[in-house]
């Protein structure tokens, strides 16, 4: 499967407020190869195996693979991860036919608040609220898979 999103900075808090779900994401890469990504992710009390191939040119798109694995495969595949660890709130906001993806991350990337959008066509229109800031799709140092390798903290400003 191909997953095409847009990411974006957010610049206040207003979308606690819109967010119709909110979930604590615990996550880790045992592979974060330019080429490939394999994530473990505990999202709430469910546990998921995710590959992601190479971004496209533009960033907006990638191949995507995504097995749902029991909490305690989860726990003990999250031992074996390269340093560091995600932790992270999700919040949920449908806006017209899209979910923005809000995660409010703690620990060494505390600070950092990012929405995903995803889309069904690279060219496909949405509306933006007023909270979503700077667009950072294609920026590689935004995908979780660098911030477990060089967190937020660690950025000169």
């Amino acid at each position: 499967m191909i997953e095409i999103e847009r990411k974006f900075l957010v610049t206040s808090t207003k979308y606690r407020d819109e967010a119709k779900t909110k979930t604590r994401i615990i996550q880790g890469f045992l592979n974060t190869d330019k080429e490939r990504t394999v994530r473990v992710r505990l999202k709430g009390e469910n546990g998921f195996l995710t590959i992601k191939g190479k971004s496209s040119k533009d960033g907006l798109s990638r191949f995507e693979w995504e097995k749902e694995i029991s909490k305690t495969e989860a726990e003990a595949l999250l031992k074996l991860c390269v340093p560091t660890i995600i932790d992270k709130i999700r919040y949920e906001i449908m806006l017209g036919q899209h979910i923005f993806e809000v995660d409010e991350f703690f620990g060494d990337n505390e600070g950092l608040v990012i929405a995903e959008v995803e889309l069904t066509s690279k060219n496909e229109a949405i509306k933006k609220p007023n909270w979503l800031g700077e667009e950072v799709t294609g920026q590689i140092k935004y995908y979780n898979s660098q911030l477990s390798k060089q967190p937020y903290k660690t950025w000169s400003s």
